[in-house]
């Protein structure tokens, strides 16, 4: 009969605090009197600076343990978020662990995947016609709608790391790809460099509106992952296959279209959707 492994609740979670100005300045977890041992630490570290500068004022740092009864793991858990939550201001050298569980620092100002939505498996609406042509998609790797805010808007809710499976009304799927890019006003896009302008375009209609942001084409740049030309597009009549008039749709729901039109393009979706 095997043994019961019992997790020692041992650990706890200290912090060293500066007596002049009553700063945190590094956390660490331990068991015993491991909290103590920075105080006769001798290397060069940013912590071991600030401790000998505070001993030769013949003061003492001020330490206290923040959490206590842990396991290891929930030490080191605590340990990286106090860490994070201190960023740039702690002398700690690492992160700690989990270190890739958190957000990265001095990005508030984005949204970043995993943190702020999560990405998803979409179905897209190519709508060929004036404005748009799927040749141009597939030559140029981006995909766009607009000439309105019904249409915009639908292309602002992609997120970059978002996987589309994009249709084409009249010929069936044609393409799977990967939003890189945040959808943006056509005439702020740049692609290799250049340009949508500087580019030969089977539709240049697609420039109508672009000096007006609210009726502008908006463009996602994207990475394809496999297409197919028009006449080779994937389709079985009622076959049961997921479509919609709108521009953009979750296919989370919708697993026989993602598995059969996966399969038809020789794509293996566990590789890409994260």
């Amino acid at each position: 009969m095997g043994r019961l492994f019992m997790e020692n609740n041992d650990y706890y979670v200290y912090v060293y605090i500066d007596p002049r100005n009553f700063e945190e300045f590094y956390y660490g977890k331990g068991k015993g009197k491991r909290k103590f041992a920075h105080l006769k630490s001798n290397d060069n570290s940013e912590k071991s600076k600030r401790v000998k500068e505070i001993l030769s004022l013949n003061l003492n740092p001020i330490i206290k343990v923040i959490a206590s009864g842990l396991t290891e793991k929930e030490a080191l858990l605590i340990e990286s978020t106090l860490i994070w939550k201190l960023g740039k201001f702690t002398t700690n050298i690492v992160a700690g662990h989990f270190k890739d569980k958190f957000r990265p620092h001095n990005t508030l100002h984005k949204d970043l995947p995993n943190f702020d939505y999560t990405n998803g498996i979409f179905y897209y609406n190519i709508g060929e016609g004036k404005h748009r042509c799927w040749q141009d998609f597939k030559n140029y790797s981006f995909i766009s709608a607009g000439q309105g805010p019904k249409w915009r808007d639908q292309m602002i809710n992609f997120n970059c790391g978002d996987i589309f499976f994009a249709y084409l009304k009249g010929h069936g799927f044609v393409g799977i790809g990967k939003i890189i890019g945040e959808a943006s006003p056509i005439n702020e896009i740049i692609i290799d460099g250049k340009s949508l302008r500087d580019f030969e375009l089977f539709q240049p209609n697609i420039f109508e509106n672009s000096n007006d942001y609210e009726n502008s084409e908006y463009v996602c740049v994207v990475e394809w992952i496999a297409t197919k030309d028009k006449e080779k597009a994937i389709w079985k009549p009622n076959f049961g296959l997921y479509t919609t008039t709108h521009v953009r749709a979750s296919l989370e729901n919708q697993q026989f279209t993602i598995d059969y039109i996966s399969d038809q393009f020789g794509v293996e979706m566990r590789y890409y959707k994260k």
